[in-house]
């Protein structure tokens, strides 16, 4: 194999396009657990930066538009943050999702990734706002409509940056493709989903109670597992319908030591 050569892995857009790809819902799960034992750090280590942003972005801009109480009260101010925090937010989460996608491509990341695509920031966060106002109105169309976008849309980012994909174009095709296998593409996100809520379910018992600690530290315990889990999901799935090119210096191209140029 020359040193330059490269290589498709998982599926292409032709084919997702024609829905000529699988996806087994048990497979998918226990793939993406085998990822997630060996490579949680980085995704917990992002996820951990872009709550600090958030946090920050919030209290900043929550005193601005006039406290608490006036963003909770005024739905225009409301409006406001939420679209800030998605604009703020969204190029850095682009990182996180990648590296789901790099994972399940065979590829180490690091927390630094995070900030390895900003200079598509931009269209990520057109993206980002445009699904989930399609989401928002779909949920307000009988609630139905907006459980299919949310689904259908789940892999738009990941178009956005590995693709350079318009988010016009990337939202297209994603219903385009997922419409094939949307069941078993709900059915993994249902489970991740039930997982989320058994681990917050002590939570939500003893929040009043003097184990209410123990709750916290368990569920933060299983989010640690839990969220990383969710990216390396949709990394596999975005491999398996889309599909990545690489450039690999080395005939394996499964090796881990293979390198990912952002």
């Amino acid at each position: 194999m020359d040193k330059d050569s490269i290589v498709q892995i998982g599926g292409n857009i032709e084919s997702a396009l024609k829905g000529h790809y699988q996806l087994d819902v048990k497979n998918v799960l226990e793939e993406a657990w085998r990822l997630t034992r060996h490579s949680r750090g980085p995704i917990n280590g992002g996820l951990s930066l872009v709550f600090l942003l958030g946090m920050l972005v919030s209290l900043v801009l929550t005193q601005s538009l006039g406290g608490v109480d006036k963003v909770f009260n005024d739905p225009q101010a409301g409006l406001i943050l939420n679209i800030v925090i998605t604009l703020v937010l969204w190029p850095f989460i682009a990182g996180i999702e990648m590296m789901g996608v790099l994972h399940a491509v065979g590829l180490k990341t690091q927390t630094k990734l995070t900030f390895a695509f900003l200079r598509r920031g931009s269209w990520v966060a057109l993206c980002a706002l445009l699904t989930s106002l399609l989401i928002s109105i779909g949920l307000q169309l009988f609630i139905l409509p907006g459980i299919f976008l949310a689904v259908a849309l789940s892999l738009t980012i990941p178009l956005v940056v590995e693709k350079r994909m318009s988010p016009l174009n990337a939202i297209v095709l994603c219903v385009k493709a997922t419409r094939f296998q949307w069941f078993k593409l709900f059915s993994i996100y249902l489970a991740l989903m039930s997982v989320l809520m058994l681990i917050a379910l002590p939570l939500i018992l003893l929040a009043q109670s003097s184990m209410s600690i123990i709750a916290i530290v368990f569920f933060l315990f299983g989010l640690s597992y839990l969220a990383p889990m969710f990216y390396n999901t949709k990394g596999i799935l975005y491999r398996e319908i889309f599909g990545m090119k690489l450039k690999t210096a080395a005939a394996d191209v499964n090796s881990t030591d293979n390198i990912f140029s952002a």
